[in-house]
């Protein structure tokens, strides 16, 4: 009966994933299209990235300190409304802001990803709150769907470039509204469950002033940076860094990514029973990958590394939303978001970060010089330090997750003892 009650806000919950999938990921797929149509510069690209989750970042902190002031419900009816408005302005781009593109791609980013945004507050805290027998594992299933809609959006955008023209990308925007429209005609008669809400802010300073809940944000701003920043550069990593054709480079490594990304999260939701050794695993997995990545002169091993990232990182984000609410069940929708903020912070700076310094190292004599003497160019050098740089942040998360496990195996340990 709990089924059937929740069923159609479970599917609408799905087609929101799929909506931030496209959000997310759409943008950077045509970042190189925007370079030779536009003449955008890489900073300027991963400005996109930046505006994209400091939009994100924005709503999270909205609601995690006035999410009582909102009404709930109204609120996720309206979540895919934004994307809709949002993608309709980023399409019209080449007929409105032909000579202006950067603006009217960076206002349609700013409306989307506020539905982004709130997905990311609501959605989780809304698959939390129907009853269910393995709450963890719905809660990877639905992240699981991001991921595969991810793979969706790759492929798509692929095959229609290559048939139809880059310079047709605004109609493939067009396409992709498929998406919202089904979440906002699901929501529109979904039955919504309660969700707990802090009725004043001081319950959110009460959060704020606990070390462990600033433990789990940092553990999110590194796997979403780690996760991130994979996803925004891949293509232009695998076409520029290592000179893998785009057609390829997308299929066999962006969409890759984003299967084992997928799968990873789908394991987890079919046979996953440890989430703090699977933050620890991934961390380590992805501190290797991005290396090698940073490191190799061989483009099939930079491609695979770059696809099997996308399987160590699956479950930093979900994982560590599991670690929070487990530690904090009575946190509801707040702790969800000061999660979510912490995520997109780390989704924004990390991308961000590799746009700077790939365009560093192509107005910059020494790092020219030093791309010559190795036989490279100074923009394949320049992704290849940005992926070095993006290692960081699996590197750093290592000891927080290492601290998350051991705290976990304390605890099975001292209830292993009680019972005996």
């Amino acid at each position: 009966m709990l089924n059937k009650k929740y069923g159609r806000v479970k599917f609408a919950c799905y087609a929101s994933n799929l909506t931030m999938s496209v959000v997310g990921n759409l943008s950077p797929l045509l970042f190189l299209t925007f370079r030779s149509q536009y003449g955008l510069s890489y900073s300027l690209l991963g400005l996109l990235v930046l505006i994209n989750f400091s939009t994100q970042l924005s709503v999270d902190l909205l609601f995690s300190f006035f999410s009582h002031k909102f009404n709930i419900k109204r609120t996720v009816r309206l979540m895919p409304i934004f994307a809709i408005v949002g993608l309709l302005i980023f399409a019209f781009v080449p007929f409105f802001f032909p000579k202006s593109a950067f603006l009217g791609l960076a206002v349609g980013t700013v409306i989307f990803s506020a539905s982004s945004g709130l997905g990311e507050v609501l959605i989780s805290p809304l698959i939390a709150a129907i009853p269910s027998k393995n709450p963890d594992r719905e809660m990877s299933k639905v992240h699981s769907i991001y991921a595969w809609g991810v793979v969706a959006v790759v492929i798509i955008a692929t095959l229609f470039i290559t048939i139809f023209g880059a310079e047709n990308w605004h109609w493939l925007v067009m396409v992709c509204l498929i998406f919202p429209l089904s979440a906002a005609i699901l929501f529109s008669s979904a039955e919504i469950p309660h969700m707990e809400v802090a009725q004043k802010v001081s319950g959110v300073l009460s959060f704020l002033k606990n070390k462990a809940v600033w433990t789990c944000i940092l553990a999110i701003f590194l796997g979403g940076a780690a996760e991130c920043t994979m996803a925004q550069w891949a293509s232009g990593y695998l076409e520029q860094a290592l000179g893998i054709s785009k057609i390829y480079g997308d299929i066999f490594g962006v969409a890759l990514f984003s299967a084992t990304l997928g799968a990873g999260r789908s394991l987890y939701a079919k046979i996953g029973k440890n989430t703090s050794r699977a933050l620890l695993m991934g961390g380590i997995g992805a501190a290797v990958c991005y290396l090698i990545c940073a490191i190799t002169p061989f483009a099939i091993a930079g491609l695979l590394a770059c696809a099997f990232t996308g399987f160590c990182v699956s479950m930093l984000w979900p994982g560590s939303l599991l670690v929070a609410s487990d530690r904090f069940p009575n946190g509801g929708v707040v702790i969800f978001a000061l999660m979510a903020s912490g995520g997109d912070l780390g989704a924004s700076v990390a991308p961000q970060l590799v746009g700077i310094i790939t365009d560093f190292a192509l107005n910059n004599q020494a790092t020219i010089s030093l791309a010559a003497s190795l036989s490279l160019a100074p923009e394949q050098l320049g992704m290849k330090l940005g992926m070095l740089v993006g290692a960081l942040f699996p590197l750093l998360s290592i000891p927080i997750y290492f601290s998350f496990w051991k705290k976990d195996r304390k605890t099975k340990k001292a209830i292993s003892d009680r019972k005996k």
